[in-house]
C-alpha cells in the first residue's frame, strides 16, 4: 500500500493525517496525543513517529477536554508592580518557576496585587478555568488571596510559611519556606563570635512570617537584646538605610548589625559610608538571601545567609505538580503542612564581616 500523501504544503496537519500515517485509528491517535491511556507502546511510538514527521499540532481545546488540563499555572505574587521589578529575589523565584513550568511543558501565567481592586480580576480569572492551579508568594497576613485560591477551590502551593488565619490543622495548605529562624541565628553567632557586642536587628515588615521568623532567631541569640537595638523596615533598600540612620541616633555605640536582607542591608551599608563608619571595622554588617547581584557588588562585599531562591521555586512547581497529580505523602524535611518543604540556610562569609 502506498504511503498516504503528505498534507498539502501550507496546510495544517489534522489528526486523520496522523492516522493515516502512522497506520492506525483517529481514536488512537486522539488519545496519545492528548495524554491518554490505554495504548500499547508500539502504536504510541508509531504515533509519536507520525507527529513528528507531520509537524502535527495537538488542539488545545481538544486536550483539555481529554485530560482536564489546560497546561498553564497562574503565579501570583503579591506585591505591586514596582516591588516586583526592583527586588531581584523575585526575578530568581520566578526563574526557577519558569524553568520548572518549562520541564512540565506548562505556561506561566504571572499575576500581581497592585491594590484592593486587583483581588476580583485574580479571584474571576482562577475560578474560570483557565488555569490548573496557582503559585502565591509573597503573601502578607491579612491578604485576601488565600481566602480567594480557597474559595475557587484551584488547587495551590504557597511560597513561605503561612501566617494568616485558617493556614494550620484542617486547612493547611502545601508550602515551600527555607529555615528563616535558624539562618538568623547563625548569623547573629557569627557576629558574637567577631567579638561584636552591640549587635542591631535591622527587621523586615511584622506581617510577612519571613520576617519575623528571623526577628525570633536574633533574639533567640540575644535574649536580652532591648528595643533600641531593633529598627523596622519593609525588605526595601531605602527602608534599610532609614532604620540604620535610626539606629545610630538611639546606639551610636552598636558595632555590628544584622539586616533581615540583602536590600536593606545594602541600604544599610549606604548609611554607614555616608556617616564614615568604617564597615567592618567599626561596624560588621550581615544580610540575608545572598542575592549576588547586591551581595557581590557592595563595598566591601556582603557576608549574608543563603537560601536557594531559585530552588524554591522550582520545589513549589514539583509539589504543585504533586497535587495535580493526586499524589500524597510528604517531601524531606516536611513540617505540619501535607507536602510542605523548609530549606536549609547557610551563612556565605564575605568581607562586611
Amino acid at each position: 500500500m502506498p504511503a498516504p500523501p503528505d498534507p498539502a504544503p501550507g496546510s495544517r496537519p489534522t489528526l486523520e493525517a496522523v492516522a493515516a500515517r502512522a497506520g492506525v485509528s483517529r481514536a488512537t491517535v486522539s488519545r496519545v496525543v492528548n495524554g491518554g491511556t490505554g495504548v500499547r507502546g508500539p502504536l504510541v511510538e508509531k504515533v509519536r513517529r507520525a507527529v513528528e514527521e507531520l509537524g502535527y499540532i495537538p488542539n488545545h481545546a481538544a486536550r483539555t477536554l481529554v485530560t482536564r488540563r489546560n497546561g498553564a499555572v497562574a503565579v501570583i505574587i503579591a506585591e505591586p508592580e514596582f516591588r516586583v521589578f526592583s527586588d531581584p529575589f523575585f526575578e530568581q523565584q520566578v526563574r526557577g518557576i519558569s524553568r520548572e513550568l518549562t520541564a512540565h511543558d506548562s505556561q506561566l501565567v504571572l499575576l500581581w496585587v497592585e491594590g484592593p481592586g486587583d483581588y476580583d480580576r485574580i479571584g474571576r480569572y482562577l475560578g474560570g478555568g483557565h488555569v490548573d492551579g496557582a503559585l502565591a508568594f509573597s503573601v502578607h497576613d491579612d491578604d485576601e488571596l488565600p481566602a480567594i485560591i480557597r474559595r475557587v477551590q484551584v488547587p495551590a502551593v504557597f511560597g513561605g510559611r503561612p501566617g494568616w488565619p485558617g493556614a494550620t490543622g484542617s486547612l493547611a495548605v502545601p508550602y515551600v519556606d527555607v529555615d528563616n529562624r535558624g539562618g538568623a541565628r547563625e548569623a547573629v553567632r557569627h557576629l558574637l563570635a567577631l567579638g561584636r557586642e552591640r549587635v542591631a536587628h535591622i527587621a523586615g515588615p511584622r506581617d510577612q512570617t519571613s520576617a519575623t521568623d528571623r526577628l525570633d532567631g536574633y533574639r533567640d541569640v540575644l535574649l536580652d537584646a532591648g528595643p533600641g537595638l531593633i529598627a523596622q523596615g519593609d525588605f526595601t533598600e531605602e527602608s534599610g538605610a532609614r532604620a540604620m540612620a535610626e539606629l545610630l541616633e538611639r546606639r551610636p555605640d552598636l558595632d555590628a548589625v544584622f539586616a533581615a536582607n540583602d536590600l536593606m542591608a545594602s541600604g544599610a551599608l549606604r548609611v554607614l559610608r555616608e556617616r564614615g563608619v568604617r564597615v567592618p571595622e567599626d561596624v560588621a554588617l550581615v544580610g540575608f538571601d545572598d542575592m549576588r547581584s547586591i551581595a557581590e557588588a557592595t563595598d566591601p562585599p556582603l557576608t549574608t545567609v543563603r537560601q536557594d531562591i531559585e530552588g524554591m521555586g522550582r520545589l513549589m512547581v514539583r509539589l504543585l505538580m504533586r497535587v495535580l497529580g493526586g499524589q500524597e505523602g510528604a517531601e524531606p524535611g516536611a513540617s505540619s503542612a501535607p507536602g510542605s518543604v523548609i530549606m536549609p540556610t547557610e551563612l556565605v562569609r564575605r568581607a562586611s564581616a
